[in-house]
Order: C-alpha cells, then structure tokens, then sequence
C-alpha cells in the first residue's frame, strides 16, 4: 500500500544541544535561514527530492522536523507543502505538524505558519529549568518557554491552531523527584493537549557521551530513574493525559496521528538529509550529510525517465551503475522470472557479495561506494553472461 503520511527534515540549527546526534548543520546563533544561501540551496534539493518521489494518494498526515523547522520563514514552509500537494495531494482534514523552538520564532511567525497551512505544532521545551537548559546546550530559557506556549495555546483557543505538544526530557544529570515534579507542575499549567516526555539517551559522538567517559555527568541511578516514570504518568494521568505510547500523552482527541504511523508500521515518505521513509514497507534512510544527499539525488536522476522501456538486462546494468542501485525484485516480476533464476544469479555474483562488493538489501542489489562501482565492469560482464543463458539469442534473420 502506497503511504499516506510523508516526513520532511529541516537539518538546520542555531547550535547543536548536547545531547543531540541527529543529522544537523548548526548555523550559529544569528543565523536566518529565511535569507541564508546554505538554507537556500538545501531547500532546492529538498523541492528535487518531493518531485522526483513516485507519487501517491493524497497525504494525511505530515511532520516537518529537525533541526529547527522553525528557523524557515513562513514562505519556506509553504513551499514545501505546496510541494507536497503539487506531488501528492493533502487529504481534507489532513495534519501538517511543524516543530518549534522556543528561541527561534515570534506571534507574527507563528501566524505566519499557520497561514501556510500548519495546524499542528511541537514545541521543543525539555526543560523549565534555565540551569538545565544551559547544561543542555539549549539557546532558550525557561521565560521563553512559558511565552511560547502562551502563544500557542491562544492561539488554538481562537481556533487557528488544531493543537501542539510540548516536550520534555527526564531523567536528566543530577535531577531528582522534586525538581522534576516541579517540571511537571509547570507544563500542566500551561494546558498543552499533548506532552512527549523523553529520557534522556546518551548517543555516540556526542558532548553528552564525552563528558560521561570523563566522569562530568551524574545520571540518574536506575531506580531513580523509574520513580521519574512513574512519577510522570501519576502526574499526567490524574490531570486526565492518556498515556497512548511509552514517551507520549494527549488529552481526548489530540494524539499525533503522524506519530500512530510510526508505531503502527505503516508506511511512510522520508524527505530530505537523514531522512528515513518507508514506502511500502521498505525501511530507507538518505545520506546524514548535505553533499551526500546532494549525491544521491544527482545519481537517482541518472538513471532514464525511460528506463522501465528497456529490456531486462539493460535495466539492471544501468540500475547498478548508479549508487542507489537497482530493485532487482521489481524487475523480475515485470519479467516473469522465477525465483531460482534469481538465485542462480545470486551464487553467481557470490564472490563480489562476500567480498562486500556487491550489497543485496532487500529487493535492491547496488554495488558498494567506491570499490564495487570501481569493479562494476567485471559485475556486468557476468551478469550479461547470466542473461544470455537465460533466454536463447534470437535466430538470425533469413
């Protein structure tokens, strides 16, 4: 089934947290990036990305996150989702999330937002604490948090705005029970519909990782840790939160449907640098860098619009000369080859795939970047010698 729910990274960020690994280029603290040239250009590959997608039936939901989404102008954001409807249509009723950073955005941006068609906002808040949010690497206080939230919250009471969620992380360096029952006493005072309450994870290549090998991070023992959780959920379930997935609560009727698609497997399209989409089942994540995305989208336009029009053989040769490879299990079933055909063609290529020159995932087979493409005259030799045995060259002509 084709997806109906499509998310769309903003890598870009004034700084990079302390905790954060996801893939972000940090522009500094001035930056704008309704006028930065970086932005632009990388909104050009993200608009060549929407347009090169195979298309579907009209989205239901879509979440442009990050990064810091919030750091594009209203007009930024418009494009993308006139994009998407250009490519795919919006069901009606469909949710358009956007994260925000507390830091990063003002009322009249705000409205400019939901101008563009957002109806649903994620407020990154993680904590109140401004001691913490120093610790944390974060640009915001907890002033700009609480003004914020203010805003959104008006902002769905006059109707212009379907709902939004705050989150917030537990189980932080030296916290305890009250200040984090303080934490929760401020967020359930600002109303929020929805709250995405993470623990704190310690990922490689982080400042947060480097600071716990040199013993400057004290986290939480583990049944400390548990008596936040279940702190969390006493707190959040009395004030009447369903707590519907481990790290997320929504009052009645305000649960994230784009986060339901996650949880529930269905399908997805990944847009952008780092994205991960999974169209029809097949888990697929784009380059976590700017030129390696850029070299991804340069390699898929290599190969013809037309293609689907050439024989077998040639399809599956130019298909593996680009990095992206080729969806070998497509291909056959358009040919009506049987399995073992396949798999006469896999012991074939054997060496090149033990030698990791050759990658089988899933139904793509593409050869390795730099060495199996440097090695793909040999790989198409024997796959050409493959074909031939596999139909008989036609009789000469009389």
């Amino acid at each position: 089934m084709d997806p109906r729910s499509a998310y769309v990274h903003i890598p870009f960020c004034h700084r990079r947290c302390f905790y954060c690994d996801f893939p972000v280029v940090p522009l500094g603290d001035k930056a704008d990036g309704a006028s930065s040239g970086s932005v632009a250009a990388y909104l050009e590959l993200l608009h060549r990305d929407i347009a090169a997608s195979p298309g579907g039936p009209p989205l239901a939901t879509v979440y442009l996150g990050g990064g810091t989404p919030s750091m594009l102008s209203s007009a930024q954001v418009a494009a993308i989702l006139e994009a998407l409807e250009r490519r795919f249509g919006l069901a009606p009723g469909a949710e358009l999330s956007l994260e925000l950073d507390p830091a990063s955005f003002d009322q009249a941006r705000l409205a400019g937002y939901l101008a563009a068609g957002i109806n649903r906002v994620s407020l990154g808040g993680q904590s109140f604490d401004d001691g913490v949010l120093a610790d944390l690497g974060r640009r915001h206080r907890g002033a700009d948090l609480r003004e914020a939230a203010g805003w959104l919250g008006l902002a769905q009471r006059r109707g212009d705005l379907a709902s939004w969620s705050l989150d917030l992380i537990q189980g932080l360096p030296s916290q305890n029970v009250a200040h984090w029952d303080d934490q929760l006493s401020a967020a359930l005072a600002l109303e929020p519909p929805h709250l995405s309450v993470y623990d704190l994870s310690i990922e490689p290549g982080t400042v947060f990782e480097r600071r716990l090998a040199l013993g400057e991070l004290a986290l939480p023992p583990e049944d400390l840790a548990a008596d936040l959780m279940d702190l969390t959920w006493s707190r959040l379930t009395a004030a009447g939160y369903g707590h519907y997935e481990v790290s997320n609560y929504a009052l009645p009727g305000h649960a994230s449907r784009h986060n339901r698609v996650y949880w529930s497997g269905a399908g997805w399209w990944g847009f952008g640098m780092g994205a991960t989409g999974a169209p029809r089942g097949r888990r697929r994540a784009h380059p976590r860098t700017r030129a390696g995305y850029a070299e991804a989208l340069a390699a898929r336009a290599e190969e013809p619009a037309d293609a689907e029009g050439m024989p077998f053989d040639e399809r599956l040769m130019v298909g593996l000369r680009c990095r992206e490879g080729v969806n070998l299990e497509r291909l056959a079933r358009q040919e009506n080859l049987k399995a073992s055909q396949l798999e006469g063609l896999r012991q074939r290529l054997a060496t090149y795939e033990q030698r990791g020159l050759l990658r089988i995932e899933g139904p793509r087979w593409r050869l390795a970047d730099p060495e199996g493409l440097a090695l793909s005259n040999g790989v198409l030799r024997e796959l050409l010698a493959w074909w031939q045995e596999q139909e008989p060259l036609p009789a000469p002509a009389p």
